[in-house]
């Protein structure tokens, strides 16, 4: 495209109207013979000429680029690059005459006369002579033929222009794990049936690639470690996401898509055991019970048992999330450019009440030795806790902290909206109000909060303050 400061390049008025002037390149005027382009923009507006013309501009680099790649070589990876290239010439072309690019065989096969009528009277009008405009025909009326765009390819064109709202506002590690997740997908898929093209896959493909994944979940060598029907589920719906991603993205949402309906009956989801009160109180609020962890892993634990936030909503709060100055202070889960929260429902102010507001007291800043690293948080605290003995089970894990402060809150029958607001679940009630007061909310909290000695904090100050 053309750059601001070089907003009026190629552009010429002849009385009211724009036309679009430029000199073939004299490194591609061995190839296309034209010397001087000079093509009317139809439109006596600024704006809509270095519209136009930005297009045109686009469509002439990748016109020559594809000549370019042809003349280098008549098959293989330079043949694919020009064929490439000239298909997005005539859409380019297409979009600069105020069309949309449609081959012929869908032009054919849906038939719209005053369209036809429209794109011939158009490849007349630009073509400036009794003779018809080869290029502009060919971008006009379909006749650049699709390239074959392989499982890689489109999934490149998947990352790059078709899930940009699904990565707008992630965080860096968000989105690497986001990609890293779908890229695992595909190459199974090429690993196991092959880097296709998209337009030649079958549905024998599909159920060929099944029974790939059923050999994994249910192997027949007994040694072998099975694979969860979740696991092969996800990736199985990924290769179908990018198929139907794909041709809705190019103008083609009814192609049936050949993974449709292949999925594996998963197990029931295992429950994550909440921490009883009694080993809480007993074990984790022992005073001393979390010394030699660093600073912020205390600070989070006794945050996470009074909020029942997830683990990533607490270290990824930031300086102004935690408002300890308010009449009542709150920590404030909240969505930003930056990075995704897990829906729309988390978003939400929790008062800090008991052992987390003393903790709170000591994460001003939030905890930047952990944001945006969530496997990092995790990896440490898992070890910490299980050097400590702090897991009644193997089955408990961190997210405990989060099933335990919904359990309290349901035992001491905490209305069931507010629960759902604290907790950052959707209710399947109608909603009035704003879920009440943060001096309510803290009110409620405070029935079900943890009583807590101290001696916690007097000893975690004094290791902070001996390193």
């Amino acid at each position: 495209m053309v750059s601001r400061s070089d907003a009026d390049r190629y552009l010429k008025s002849r009385g009211r109207r724009w036309w679009y002037c430029r000199r073939v390149p004299t490194r591609f005027a061995h190839l296309d013979t034209r010397g001087t382009i000079r093509e009317s923009l139809g439109t006596d507006s600024l704006e809509v000429a270095r519209l136009r013309r930005d297009h045109l501009a686009e469509a002439d680099d990748a016109y020559w680029q594809g000549l370019a790649l042809a003349a280098a070589g008549e098959g293989g990876a330079e043949a694919l690059g020009a064929l490439r290239q000239r298909h997005k010439a005539a859409q380019t072309r297409a979009l600069a005459a105020g069309f949309t690019y449609r081959t012929v065989d869908r032009l054919a096969a849906t038939p719209d006369l005053d369209d036809l009528v429209e794109r011939l009277l158009a490849v007349r009008e630009r073509s400036h002579s009794d003779d018809i405009a080869p290029r502009e025909a060919e971008a006009l009326l379909g006749g650049a033929p699709q390239p074959p765009v392989r499982v890689s390819d489109a999934f490149e064109i998947y990352l790059r222009e078709i899930a940009f709202n699904d990565t707008l506002y992630k965080s860096p590690r968000q989105r690497y794990s986001w990609e890293k997740t779908k890229r695992t997908s595909i190459g199974y898929f090429i690993d196991q049936v092959g880097d296709l093209v998209l337009t030649e896959i079958t549905r024998d493909h599909a159920l060929d690639y099944q029974r790939w994944w059923s050999a994994q979940v249910k192997p027949t060598d007994p040694k072998a470690k099975p694979v969860a029907p979740n696991t092969a589920n996800r990736h199985i719906g990924n290769i179908r996401t990018l198929y139907t991603s794909y041709f809705k993205h190019i103008g083609e949402e009814e192609r049936p898509n050949p993974f449709r309906g292949i999925h594996f009956k998963a197990k029931s989801r295992t429950e994550v055991p909440p921490f009883e009160n009694d080993w809480v109180r007993s074990r984790i609020l022992k005073p001393g019970a979390l010394l030699g962890l660093n600073l912020d892993l205390q600070v989070i634990t006794y945050m996470l048992i009074e909020t029942g936030c997830r683990p990533s909503e607490i270290i990824n709060l930031q300086l102004e999330d935690i408002v300890l100055e308010a009449a009542v202070p709150h920590i404030a889960i909240r969505a930003r450019t930056s990075r995704e929260i897990k829906t729309l429902t988390s978003a939400r102010e929790i008062p800090l009440v008991g052992v987390a507001l003393e903790a709170a007291k000591r994460a001003r800043g939030g905890f930047p030795r952990y944001q945006d690293k969530s496997e990092l948080f995790s990896a440490n605290m898992m070890k910490g806790f299980r050097r400590r003995g702090l897991f009644p089970t193997p089955d408990h894990v961190i997210y405990s902290f989060r099933h335990a402060f919904e359990k309290r809150m349901q035992e001491a029958n905490i209305d069931y909206g507010l629960r759902c607001l604290l907790m950052g679940h959707k209710t399947t009630r109608p909603v009035y109000g704003d879920g009440g007061s943060l001096a309510y909310r803290r009110d409620e909290l405070l029935k079900i909060a943890h009583p807590f000695s101290p001696e916690i904090f007097e000893r975690l100050d004094d290791e902070v303050a001996s390193r």
